[in-house]
């Protein structure tokens, strides 16, 4: 079975990605100092991180969601708040200095390293994956094609987004500094609008 809202998904985590957050700044970091082939860790690391929050929330809860309908209403309203949150956060986020050159070299498994504790230590990403990743899920019926699916649709997005970071990294510190706040703006009102349509349409 497909996921419930498929293209709202892609829409929530389209958002999220281009938002110049933690481990797009790193990755533009690591790209503008160590080169965009190195940032192929990283960017593996942090998909490999947000692999093992998709499977924990899902498969460790995820039989509690199917028999208590109420959880799933709350965590409806959570994740609405959270939205609320994030665009808040991204609207008031400032965008880092990422133009110091370091001169030391770092081992295969420290990009990936980098990449796996940034996002496995995320707040906005524990935040995330049990407040809005459930709600396009129908646990009364075989969820686990649609897990499938979102998984490695987020993961592959994740990837491409974190790579065209690195390879545009010194336009984009450029045009980040120019312009911080006109990203971070529509991005917010965008999530904001989201936030809404879920409070509208998704009941359970």
């Amino acid at each position: 079975m497909f996921p419930v809202n498929y293209i709202l998904f892609l829409q929530i985590i389209f958002l999220l990605f281009i938002t110049p957050g933690t481990p797009r700044i790193v990755i533009v970091s690591q790209a503008v100092n160590y080169g965009v082939k190195k940032c192929i860790w990283t960017a593996l690391g942090d998909i490999s991180a947000n692999t093992v929050q998709m499977v924990l929330v899902v498969f460790v809860i995820g039989e509690l969601f199917s028999n208590n309908i109420q959880i799933l209403n709350i965590l409806k309203w959570l994740g609405i708040i959270y939205l609320f949150y994030l665009a808040y956060d991204i609207y008031n986020s400032k965008i880092s200095n990422i133009n110091e050159k370091k001169s030391y070299s770092k081992s295969i498994f420290s990009f990936y390293k980098d990449g796996f504790l940034v996002a496995g230590t995320s707040p906005k990403a524990w935040m995330f994956f049990p407040l809005i990743f459930p709600q396009f899920l129908d646990f009364n019926s075989n969820y686990y094609v649609q897990f499938l699916i979102l998984m490695f649709t987020y993961i592959s997005l994740d990837f491409l987004s974190l790579m065209a970071y690195a390879v545009a990294a010194d336009k984009m510190v450029k045009w980040l500094k120019a312009n911080p706040k006109t990203i971070n703006t529509i991005s917010a009102c965008v999530l904001i609008i989201i936030a809404l349509f879920i409070a509208i349409t998704q009941n359970y």
